[in-house]
């Protein structure tokens, strides 16, 4: 096809023009300009082998190849790589038609839901439809234009199909556009049927010109801020919420001078922790049902909640049940208006590190003061709690094995500043929430806006591939593992270093004990061998894996670590590797930190002959008193 225009044009496959485009795309945030797009992953299969890998090799020499063993797993690292940039930078994702598009439908919702930008480019079916009914794809009744890509819809922040090879020209620019919307981004998906990827297009030279995309910050509202400080002056409780938005907008200075001089309470959701990146007296750890006991009785207290870059999902606002001051009101700081007018909040839309600065300075010109009382409570709560994780958590047992809280306060003293500690879902995301310390330069990547089994080791590869100079640290349970080890492939492959942790209790033992909380049964979450007597699954032995040899299998230097010494020794040796490490440790399979007290809603089993779980149930629901609805 020709396109009739006086200007230069270059004739390109689409394919082609994607690798070309994607080069020359540059973010600026603060003055400070970086490539938008620093890599591609990808598995080639039908479309894209002859498509996007032939245009790679062509014309990707500034856009680096990068192979999974998965294609969810590169969508995590991709999402591990962005996060770690602060949303400034990230990589795209290129797969076939069909499973191997599908497999990226999870790393779409996580990225997502968790609000990073990555750029998915899946292939589709052939949009000539000369072939007739194609593999993988599926056939609907009722619509010959729907394809498996529709799927992504659902979990993309932006979504195209691209039918014909000049439709680049306003897709592209869109999706480069949500990826740098603090207030829009998450995963971007652009579709590319097979045959379209290889048609060629006259495209104007200019389309490949460096582009900057600036990053902005939004300002905030003077009114809003003056009702915030108003709201403040008359506050005799207020407390602090940090969520994810204080790192991507580089808040944390703020966020210390605002709660330190107003004497203000500080909880972290979990993708927040390490907002306030020196320890404080009020800095009370985690908050919500994952919490702290400190932080919940601050919220369950609090008449004034500022609410700073979190979207207050419900195990951040224990279901609407965390906070209980009849008198309570909200402040909410968030670049999206959806998430700041959330609880009835005050909404104030705007980058959180100019809101915090604006609500200092009219605070001060207010003559807010501090009230004693309310920061020496919070001061003992958090004293209180040193004081079980010191005398309760990090200790060792008699008779037992290493617990996962102990193994959390030795990687409090053996990570060091400018470390990464990888996790998501399970129990450690809430142990880390309750008792990893943050401060002091370490750095603590949870997911669990998705609590997405298998994302942390692929995540950890992306942490690696975004640089610095500390050791990235994965601490995980083996059931998470067993989700994609594969990806230590990678990691050796690519010759980064990461250090596992691995927990092993034998399964899934979060979901476990929140199953023998509400049912009062255990069913299908242990790695057991079938009884062969009873032909019960929860009845036989538990398998017994060599992690160890399966980390050696491919590469790694792993250890037994079984005592806390041994644990210690593994981390200082492990330091001195140049290759990734793996430290298994038989951990205690069900010995938790002590709960928050913050309830949570699951509905159990309204009707029930069970006794045991009748009565679980009627327990769980009578915490439902506490939930109240905010306007």
């Amino acid at each position: 096809m020709k396109f009739y225009s006086a200007e230069k044009t270059e004739r390109l496959t689409l394919s082609q023009a994607i690798v070309k485009y994607l080069q020359v795309q540059y973010s600026e945030h603060d003055g400070v300009q970086q490539r938008l797009v620093q890599g591609i992953w990808g598995i080639f299969g039908h479309g894209n082998v002859s498509g996007l890998s032939q245009a790679l090799v062509e014309y990707g020499r500034d856009l680096p190849y990068f192979q999974p063993a998965n294609e969810q797993s590169m969508v995590h690292a991709s999402t591990g790589f962005a996060r770690s940039m602060r949303r400034k930078a990230t990589m795209a994702c290129t797969t076939s038609i069909g499973p191997g598009a599908t497999n990226m439908i999870t790393g779409a919702a996580t990225a997502t839901i968790c609000r990073i930008p990555v750029l998915l480019l899946p292939s589709d079916y052939y949009a000539n439809r000369f072939g007739g009914t194609v593999l993988q794809d599926i056939e609907h009744l009722t619509s010959d234009d729907m394809s498996v890509t529709d799927t992504f819809r659902v979990v993309s922040r932006f979504f195209d199909r691209v039918t014909r090879p000049e439709q680049i020209l306003t897709s592209l620019p869109e999706a480069m556009r949500v990826m740098t919307c603090p207030a829009e981004t998450g995963a971007v998906t652009i579709a590319l049927p097979q045959d379209i990827q290889g048609y060629a297009f006259d495209y104007p030279s200019k389309f490949f010109a460096r582009r900057v995309w600036r990053i902005e910050r939004p300002q905030p509202d003077p009114m809003r801020i003056k009702e915030a400080a108003l709201a403040l002056r008359e506050a005799e409780r207020p407390y602090i919420i940090a969520g994810g938005g204080i790192h991507y907008s580089e808040a944390w200075r703020e966020l210390a001078v605002f709660s330190e001089r107003f004497g203000i309470p500080v909880g972290e959701t979990h993708a927040g922790r390490g907002a306030l990146r020196e320890d404080s007296s009020i800095l009370l750890g985690g908050t919500g049902h994952l919490g702290t006991p400190a932080a919940a009785r601050i919220a369950e207290e609090a008449d004034l909640v500022f609410c700073i870059g979190t979207r207050l999902k419900d195990f951040t606002t224990g279901s609407n049940s965390a906070f209980q001051n009849p008198d309570v009101q909200f402040v909410s700081v968030n670049v999206n208006g959806r998430d700041a007018y959330k609880l009835g909040a005050l909404p104030i839309m705007a980058d959180a590190k100019l809101a915090l600065a604006a609500l200092d300075e009219a605070a001060a010109e207010f003559e807010v003061a501090v009230n004693p009382a309310w920061t020496a409570r919070a001061r003992q709560l958090r004293a209180d709690w040193d004081a079980v994780k010191s005398t309760r958590v990090f200790v060792q047992r008699h008779n037992e094995k290493v617990s996962q809280g102990q193994l959390v306060g030795i990687l409090n003293q053996e990570m060091q500043g400018g470390d990464t500690l990888v996790a998501a879902a399970g129990t450690i995301p809430a142990d880390l929430t309750k008792l990893f310390d943050a401060t002091g330069g370490k750095n603590v990547h949870i997911e669990f806006g998705n609590s997405c089994m298998g994302y942390d080791i692929p995540a950890a590869i992306g942490v690696c591939q975004a640089g610095g100079d500390g050791e990235v640290l994965v601490l995980m349970g083996d059931g998470n593992y067993q989700m994609h080890p594969m990806e230590l492939v990678t990691a050796m492959q690519e010759g980064v270093k990461i250090t596992i942790i691995l927990n092993v209790n034998y399964g899934y033992q979060s979901i476990h004990g929140h199953q023998k909380a509400l049912v009062g049964h255990s069913l299908g979450n242990e790695f057991r061998i079938r009884d062969q007597a009873t032909r019960l699954l929860d009845e036989g032995q538990f398998i017994e894996v060599d992690y160890v040899k399966n980390a050696e299998s491919i590469g790694l230097r792993a250890w037994l670590a079984e005592r806390e010494e041994d644990i210690v020794q593994a981390l200082r040796e492990a330091r001195a590797e140049s290759r990734s490490c793996m430290i298994v440790v038989p951990t205690e399979k069900y010995r938790f930190p002590p709960d928050s007290g913050v309830w949570w809603e699951v509905v159990g089993a309204e009707v029930t002959n069970d006794p045991k779980t009748k009565a679980l149930v009627a327990e769980r629901e009578a915490g439902r008193r506490k939930q109240r609805l905010y306007y």
